[in-house]
């Protein structure tokens, strides 16, 4: 959103200290609503219970908008349907400059410039193309520098970690989702006919699910940290992280059609996605042919790695797989991971046998301590020949290693690579 600071503010002035784009004092609404007894616009917005404007509008206002749209789109050479779309989405119609916007919310150009494209948003000129949702929303993060509850940093690292997460999720229900619903139900209708109304339906039932869900995981994650040991600990932790790799994924490209393979990509990502989920593990992200999970215990990650396996293996549409996990400390930033840890997880998986699970030495120490694994096969006859001396129950492990040659790892040095594997007669 770069501009100049004389852009096309109309009605805008400079603040008295000469920074333009600043309001002084308090913000005021350059075009307060006017809201009847039902709540209902009788201009254009209404005001919401926090005093924030929102885009409903009654029927009359509605079709005055959505002629003043259709001019404009003439004007402009855009499409209709698009910017009817946008504005219903939006819920509200274009009306602000960049540099009106950042004037209306009280934040300089250069701070709203750095909202803006941290959430994903190309810079636009002077185009008028925002609304009071977009002024709300600078207003809103600007409050919570204002108001010490955030660093300017930390906010723009909020700014950039919504956008790049929702961006994708909005492509993934246009692609996979509205898609394939807009197809005319009826012959002779046209995919305009059918879109507007289908989203104004969908929209606010997708709006509500999407903050529970958000909520849920808020829940989920803010648990974990206040259960860390201390506050080194909330940032640095110690995981297990594991990479799920489909074995020669770039052969298939060449001889599969885009559909069949974004098929089993899909059906990948969604059975990788859903056994993480089950078993108690994160999934962090998905790379098309590889999967990256974490978990707090090495017991889950060892059973997630293992599921994964077994699960593929019996299905004849999927490629083989193998998997990698390492364990150790770990840093997290916006949802993903990173470290030697990490690294180390992906080397692993690169050098793992065909349907197998390699894992390093931290990660074999961890089960042996939890005891889910025996240190040796020796060791677990031992113990179990003196448990029945004493009458007593033998120890029962979920899980065997065996330690593999010691191999040289770029960037890593040499490891000594582990086989994990399910413990004779203990099947899922």
């Amino acid at each position: 959103m770069t501009v100049d600071d004389t852009g096309s503010g109309t009605g805008a002035h400079p603040a008295p200290d000469g920074e333009p784009g600043r309001t002084a004092g308090p913000v005021t609404d350059p075009a307060p609503a006017r809201v009847d007894t039902n709540g209902d616009m009788a201009g254009e917005r209404t005001v919401g219970p926090t005093g924030e404007t929102t885009g409903r509008m009654d029927g009359q206002s509605r079709l005055d908008a959505q002629n003043r749209m259709d001019e404009e789109s003439v004007d402009s050479g855009e499409d209709p349907l698009a910017l009817r779309l946008e504005t219903l989405i939006l819920g509200a119609e274009r009306r602000y400059t960049p540099f009106q916007a950042a004037r209306s919310a009280g934040v300089s150009m250069e701070l709203a410039s750095r909202f803006w494209r941290a959430m994903g948003f190309a810079d636009i000129g002077q185009a008028k193309a925002l609304t009071e949702a977009d002024v709300l929303a600078l207003r809103r993060l600007a409050g919570l520098v204002e108001a010490g509850l955030l660093s300017e940093a930390m906010a723009v690292q909020v700014a950039r970690s919504t956008g790049q997460t929702t961006a994708r999720l909005a492509e993934w229900q246009i692609d996979s989702f509205l898609e394939g619903l807009t197809e005319p139900p009826e012959p002779g209708m046209t995919r305009t006919e059918v879109t507007y109304p289908l989203i104004e339906l969908l929209l606010p039932e997708l709006e509500e699910f999407i903050v529970y869900v958000w909520r849920r995981q808020l829940a989920a994650a803010t648990g974990r940290v206040v259960q860390a040991g201390d506050d080194e600990e909330m940032v640095d932790r110690r995981l297990a992280v594991g990479f799920a790799d489909l074995v020669g994924f770039t052969r298939l490209t060449r001889r599969m059609e885009e559909e069949e393979l974004g098929e089993l990509v899909e059906a990948f990502e969604t059975t990788a996605a859903d056994l993480v989920a089950a078993h108690g593990g994160r999934l962090i992200k998905t790379l098309g042919d590889e999967v990256l999970y974490a978990a707090d215990d090495a017991g889950i990650a060892a059973e997630i790695a293992l599921r994964l396996i077994e699960t593929m293996a019996n299905d004849e549409t999927m490629p083989e797989l193998r998997v990698g996990i390492a364990f150790g400390t770990v840093t997290t930033r916006m949802g993903d991971v990173f470290g030697t840890t990490v690294n180390l997880a992906s080397r692993l998986t690169s050098i793992a046998p065909r349907d197998a699970v390699l894992v390093d030495g931290a990660f074999a120490e961890e089960l042996i301590r939890t005891g889910d694994a025996p240190a040796s096969e020796a060791e677990a006859a031992e113990a179990a020949a003196a448990a029945e001396k004493e009458g007593e129950e033998p120890p029962v492990y979920r899980f065997a290693l065996q330690p593999m040659w010691q191999r040289p790892v770029r960037g890593l040095g040499v490891v000594e690579p582990w086989l994990l594997a399910r413990r004779s007669g203990d099947q899922p």
